[in-house]
Protein backbone atom coordinates (compact mmCIF):
# COMPACT_ATOMS: atom_id res chain seq x y z
CA UNK A 1 0.00 0.00 0.00
CA UNK A 2 1.49 3.04 -0.89
CA UNK A 3 1.85 5.93 1.62
CA UNK A 4 -0.16 9.45 0.87
CA UNK A 5 2.64 12.11 1.79
CA UNK A 6 -0.53 14.66 1.84
CA UNK A 7 -2.43 13.19 4.71
CA UNK A 8 -1.63 12.54 8.32
CA UNK A 9 -2.39 10.86 11.11
CA UNK A 10 -4.91 12.63 13.41
CA UNK A 11 -5.26 10.00 16.54
CA UNK A 12 -6.50 6.67 14.34
CA UNK A 13 -7.14 8.77 11.11
CA UNK A 14 -5.96 10.28 8.07
CA UNK A 15 -6.52 14.19 7.82
CA UNK A 16 -4.84 16.34 5.70
CA UNK A 17 -1.50 17.59 7.20
CA UNK A 18 -3.04 21.42 7.10
CA UNK A 19 -5.77 19.95 8.84
CA UNK A 20 -3.97 18.36 11.69
CA UNK A 21 -1.85 21.74 12.45
CA UNK A 22 -5.89 23.45 13.00
CA UNK A 23 -6.85 20.35 15.07
CA UNK A 24 -3.71 20.03 17.33
CA UNK A 25 -3.81 23.79 18.11
CA UNK A 26 -7.21 22.78 19.84
CA UNK A 27 -6.03 20.13 21.60
CA UNK A 28 -4.84 21.22 25.56
CA UNK A 29 -5.79 18.51 27.66
CA UNK A 30 -2.42 17.72 29.74
CA UNK A 31 -4.25 18.20 33.20
CA UNK A 32 -7.20 15.80 32.70
CA UNK A 33 -5.04 13.01 30.85
CA UNK A 34 -2.31 13.46 33.59
CA UNK A 35 -4.95 14.05 36.65
CA UNK A 36 -2.44 17.16 37.44
CA UNK A 37 0.93 14.68 37.57
CA UNK A 38 2.39 16.51 34.39
CA UNK A 39 3.91 19.28 36.54
CA UNK A 40 5.94 16.53 38.29
CA UNK A 41 7.36 14.75 35.22
CA UNK A 42 8.22 18.39 34.15
CA UNK A 43 10.35 19.18 36.80
CA UNK A 44 11.94 15.88 36.48
CA UNK A 45 12.53 16.11 32.53
CA UNK A 46 14.27 19.64 33.42
CA UNK A 47 16.40 17.81 35.83
CA UNK A 48 17.32 15.04 33.43
CA UNK A 49 17.93 18.01 30.98
CA UNK A 50 20.74 19.31 33.09
CA UNK A 51 21.00 23.13 32.25
CA UNK A 52 22.93 25.06 33.61
CA UNK A 53 23.90 28.63 34.40
CA UNK A 54 24.74 30.24 31.52
CA UNK A 55 22.55 27.67 28.80
CA UNK A 56 20.99 28.11 26.23
CA UNK A 57 17.92 26.50 25.49
CA UNK A 58 15.06 25.97 23.35
CA UNK A 59 11.33 25.04 24.83
CA UNK A 60 9.74 23.57 21.95
CA UNK A 61 5.83 23.33 22.14
CA UNK A 62 6.30 25.68 25.46
CA UNK A 63 3.02 27.59 25.16
CA UNK A 64 2.27 27.31 28.61
CA UNK A 65 5.86 28.52 29.36
CA UNK A 66 5.95 25.71 32.45
CA UNK A 67 8.91 24.01 31.17
CA UNK A 68 10.12 28.19 30.23
CA UNK A 69 9.80 29.09 33.85
CA UNK A 70 11.78 26.39 35.53
CA UNK A 71 14.46 25.90 32.92
CA UNK A 72 14.84 30.15 33.45
CA UNK A 73 15.83 28.93 37.18
CA UNK A 74 18.53 26.73 36.17
CA UNK A 75 20.16 28.88 33.43
CA UNK A 76 20.52 32.44 35.38
CA UNK A 77 20.74 36.33 34.23
CA UNK A 78 23.64 34.93 31.99
CA UNK A 79 21.44 32.30 30.10
CA UNK A 80 18.90 32.41 27.17
CA UNK A 81 15.62 30.89 26.80
CA UNK A 82 13.39 30.88 23.60
CA UNK A 83 9.77 29.95 24.42
CA UNK A 84 8.53 28.97 20.75
CA UNK A 85 5.19 27.14 19.75
CA UNK A 86 3.83 26.61 16.72
CA UNK A 87 0.21 28.02 18.03
CA UNK A 88 0.46 32.25 18.22
CA UNK A 89 -2.54 31.97 20.81
CA UNK A 90 -0.32 29.50 23.01
CA UNK A 91 2.42 31.71 22.15
CA UNK A 92 0.93 34.84 23.52
CA UNK A 93 -0.60 33.33 26.32
CA UNK A 94 2.41 31.38 27.40
CA UNK A 95 4.29 35.16 27.02
CA UNK A 96 1.45 36.67 29.47
CA UNK A 97 2.20 34.33 32.07
CA UNK A 98 6.04 34.45 32.43
CA UNK A 99 5.40 38.13 32.38
CA UNK A 100 2.79 37.94 35.25
CA UNK A 101 5.98 35.90 37.15
CA UNK A 102 8.53 38.30 35.91
CA UNK A 103 10.74 36.51 33.67
CA UNK A 104 11.81 38.91 31.18
CA UNK A 105 15.48 39.29 30.92
CA UNK A 106 16.78 36.33 29.53
CA UNK A 107 13.22 35.01 27.41
CA UNK A 108 12.23 35.17 24.15
CA UNK A 109 9.67 34.17 22.18
CA UNK A 110 9.53 32.88 18.51
CA UNK A 111 6.73 30.95 16.65
CA UNK A 112 8.28 28.21 14.72
CA UNK A 113 7.73 24.71 13.23
CA UNK A 114 9.51 21.78 14.79
CA UNK A 115 9.94 20.04 11.54
CA UNK A 116 12.14 23.34 10.35
CA UNK A 117 13.34 25.28 12.88
CA UNK A 118 14.60 29.16 11.84
CA UNK A 119 17.50 29.14 13.77
CA UNK A 120 21.49 28.52 12.61
CA UNK A 121 23.38 25.01 13.70
CA UNK A 122 24.95 24.96 16.76
CA UNK A 123 22.76 27.80 18.49
CA UNK A 124 21.61 25.47 21.87
CA UNK A 125 22.65 23.73 24.99
CA UNK A 126 19.20 21.94 25.04
CA UNK A 127 16.40 21.61 22.76
CA UNK A 128 12.96 20.35 25.09
CA UNK A 129 9.92 19.12 23.49
CA UNK A 130 7.37 18.42 26.13
CA UNK A 131 3.87 16.96 25.33
CA UNK A 132 3.85 18.00 21.66
CA UNK A 133 5.90 15.60 19.25
CA UNK A 134 3.34 13.20 19.27
CA UNK A 135 1.26 16.29 17.36
CA UNK A 136 3.87 16.53 15.16
CA UNK A 137 3.88 15.36 11.41
CA UNK A 138 7.04 14.58 10.54
CA UNK A 139 8.68 13.87 13.98
CA UNK A 140 12.22 12.07 11.85
CA UNK A 141 12.37 15.51 10.38
CA UNK A 142 11.67 17.72 13.98
CA UNK A 143 14.33 15.35 15.12
CA UNK A 144 16.85 15.98 12.70
CA UNK A 145 15.95 19.83 12.85
CA UNK A 146 16.49 19.95 17.02
CA UNK A 147 19.85 18.00 16.82
CA UNK A 148 21.11 20.37 13.94
CA UNK A 149 20.35 23.03 15.93
CA UNK A 150 21.98 21.95 19.00
CA UNK A 151 25.85 22.58 20.15
CA UNK A 152 28.06 19.68 20.37
CA UNK A 153 28.02 18.42 23.31
CA UNK A 154 23.78 19.48 24.12
CA UNK A 155 20.85 17.40 24.91
CA UNK A 156 17.66 16.91 23.31
CA UNK A 157 14.90 16.13 25.65
CA UNK A 158 11.45 15.15 24.27
CA UNK A 159 9.37 14.35 27.76
CA UNK A 160 5.90 12.55 25.56
CA UNK A 161 2.76 10.76 26.65
CA UNK A 162 4.33 7.13 26.14
CA UNK A 163 3.00 3.31 26.12
CA UNK A 164 2.49 1.29 29.98
CA UNK A 165 5.40 -1.26 30.83
CA UNK A 166 2.51 -3.90 32.30
CA UNK A 167 -0.42 -5.08 31.58
CA UNK A 168 -2.82 -4.40 34.39
CA UNK A 169 -1.25 -0.34 33.51
CA UNK A 170 -2.47 -0.97 30.38
CA UNK A 171 -5.91 -1.77 30.47
CA UNK A 172 -6.36 0.39 33.54
CA UNK A 173 -5.08 3.51 31.16
CA UNK A 174 -7.18 2.42 28.16
CA UNK A 175 -10.22 2.31 30.02
CA UNK A 176 -9.73 5.99 30.86
CA UNK A 177 -8.57 7.11 28.11
CA UNK A 178 -11.17 6.03 25.53
CA UNK A 179 -14.36 5.33 27.96
CA UNK A 180 -13.58 8.59 30.79
CA UNK A 181 -12.15 10.58 29.37
CA UNK A 182 -14.34 11.71 26.15
CA UNK A 183 -17.40 11.79 28.93
CA UNK A 184 -14.89 14.19 30.92
CA UNK A 185 -14.47 16.51 27.44
CA UNK A 186 -17.84 16.44 26.66
CA UNK A 187 -19.17 17.77 30.52
CA UNK A 188 -16.04 20.29 30.62
CA UNK A 189 -15.79 21.57 27.01
CA UNK A 190 -18.38 20.09 25.13
CA UNK A 191 -15.65 18.63 23.22
CA UNK A 192 -15.89 14.85 23.07
CA UNK A 193 -13.63 14.45 19.81
CA UNK A 194 -11.01 16.11 21.15
CA UNK A 195 -10.22 14.12 24.04
CA UNK A 196 -11.11 10.89 22.06
CA UNK A 197 -8.26 12.46 19.76
CA UNK A 198 -5.93 13.07 22.48
CA UNK A 199 -5.99 8.97 23.69
CA UNK A 200 -5.41 7.99 20.20
CA UNK A 201 -2.74 10.25 19.14
CA UNK A 202 -0.90 8.74 22.19
CA UNK A 203 -1.53 5.08 20.89
CA UNK A 204 -0.47 6.24 17.70
CA UNK A 205 2.81 7.95 19.05
CA UNK A 206 6.28 5.56 18.80
CA UNK A 207 7.19 3.08 21.30
CA UNK A 208 10.11 4.00 23.71
CA UNK A 209 12.38 1.81 21.89
CA UNK A 210 11.08 3.40 18.43
CA UNK A 211 11.63 6.94 19.56
CA UNK A 212 15.33 5.90 20.83
CA UNK A 213 15.80 4.86 17.52
CA UNK A 214 14.26 7.35 15.77
CA UNK A 215 16.26 9.73 17.79
CA UNK A 216 19.50 7.81 17.08
CA UNK A 217 18.84 7.92 13.10
CA UNK A 218 18.45 11.39 13.84
CA UNK A 219 22.22 12.00 14.92
CA UNK A 220 21.82 11.92 18.31
CA UNK A 221 24.42 9.99 20.39
CA UNK A 222 23.46 7.76 24.06
CA UNK A 223 20.10 8.39 23.58
CA UNK A 224 18.14 6.75 26.67
CA UNK A 225 14.51 6.87 28.20
CA UNK A 226 12.98 7.45 31.85
CA UNK A 227 9.41 5.30 32.36
CA UNK A 228 7.45 7.60 34.86
CA UNK A 229 4.08 6.26 36.06
CA UNK A 230 4.59 2.43 34.07
CA UNK A 231 5.31 4.18 30.83
CA UNK A 232 2.42 6.44 30.88
CA UNK A 233 4.90 9.06 30.32
CA UNK A 234 8.76 8.61 29.26
CA UNK A 235 11.33 11.15 28.72
CA UNK A 236 14.05 10.71 26.23
CA UNK A 237 17.67 12.23 26.27
CA UNK A 238 20.05 12.36 23.89
CA UNK A 239 23.15 14.01 22.63
CA UNK A 240 25.02 15.86 20.01
CA UNK A 241 28.80 15.09 19.75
Amino acid sequence: MTENKNTTHFGFKEVPKEQKDKNVRDVLMNDLMSLGIHRIWKRIAVQLSNVREGNAVLDLAGGTGDLTTLFSKRTGKTGRIVLADINASMLTAGRDRLIDRGLLGNVSYAQVNAECLPFEDNSFDCVCIAFGLRNVTDKDAALRSMTRVLKPGGRVIVLEFSHPTDKITEKVYDFYSFNVLPKVGEFVAKDANSYRYLAESIRMHPKQDELKAMMENAGLERCEYFNMSNGIVAVHRGYKF
